[in-house]
């Protein structure tokens, strides 16, 4: 197969999360009057992210004809990924309730990978009009400016950003490892939007981003804009190994200079006396 122009599928991308995320907010005060439920009755789903997918997957299909997309409202649609291959893995909005509720730290979120390697994304919010964008080997920018993650070396002095699912069980253990950051990070932030909070590390806002239990919509945009911007990154696995003891479905992204301590953290919790409440819970 032929090497993919990453150039031209960072534009691909950012022209269709651009155009969705113009339709997000166009229709945000109707979409979030019909709602739906997914795996649990607090993970909602609203008529914004079907028709922003609905879009995407059009616009994808104009665009770069007979690649596969996975999207988080329709998986696969039809067919699926070929190895060695370009595939979309598309986010019409992450952070669904913030966009229910008005908050504006939502995103929408296009990349294509290879493999399972994100080689060219976009991350869009629509409610300030930010633009992320990156290229496996071609850097990060937000807008024009290029980014790059913090100098910090100090865990202590780190601002670190996670989340929690919507499965009771597991948020339980998932305040286990906050709390263990509460005790050894400077502050903890979420934001409610993983692609965002890996932009955020990034642009330098945060330090690290740590979440057990993403799907690769949430972070396959992201993980590459923070990447490429210098940060250590570890993903979960495909088919779901843990060689690292860390969990198989941890997101983890840091400054180089913080990236072991909270790896050890992480890896301290996992494996600690309450490990089988643990993050696969």
């Amino acid at each position: 197969m032929p090497t993919p122009d990453l150039a031209q599928l960072r534009s691909v991308a950012l022209r269709v999360a651009v155009e969705t995320a113009e339709l997000v907010e166009q229709i945000r005060v109707r979409a979030v009057r019909d709602i739906d439920t997914k795996s649990t009755e607090t993970d909602v789903v609203t008529a914004g992210d079907r028709a922003a997918e609905g879009l995407i997957r059009d616009r994808l299909a104009r665009l770069r004809p007979g690649e596969p997309v996975l999207g988080e409202e329709d998986g696969w649609g039809s067919g699926g990924a070929v190895s060695g291959e370009v595939t979309w893995v598309v986010d019409p909005i992450d952070g669904t309730v913030n966009y229910l509720y008005g908050l504006p730290w939502y995103a929408v979120s296009v990349a294509a990978v290879v493999d399972w390697e994100p080689v060219a994304a976009a991350v869009v919010e629509p409610s300030s009009g930010r633009r992320w964008t990156a290229a496996r080997g071609m850097g990060s920018q937000l807008g024009s400016t290029a980014l790059r993650v913090t100098g910090t070396t100090r865990l202590d002095l780190a601002l670190i950003g996670t989340g929690f699912s919507y499965s009771a069980q597991r948020r339980v253990w998932q305040a286990r490892l906050a709390a263990e950051l509460l005790g050894r990070a400077r502050d903890v932030r979420r934001g409610g939007s993983s692609a965002l909070e890996l932009c955020s590390v990034a642009a330098g806002w945060l330090d690290g981003y740590v979440e057990h239990g993403l799907h690769p919509w949430d972070w396959a945009g992201g993980a590459l804009i923070a990447a490429e911007a210098g940060a250590v990154l570890r993903l979960p696995r495909p088919d779901g190994s843990d060689p690292d003891g860390l969990g198989a479905d941890l997101t983890l992204a840091a400054a180089p200079g913080i990236a072991e301590a909270l790896t050890k953290l992480v890896r301290d919790v996992v494996q600690g006396p309450s490990s089988h409440v643990g993050p696969g819970a």
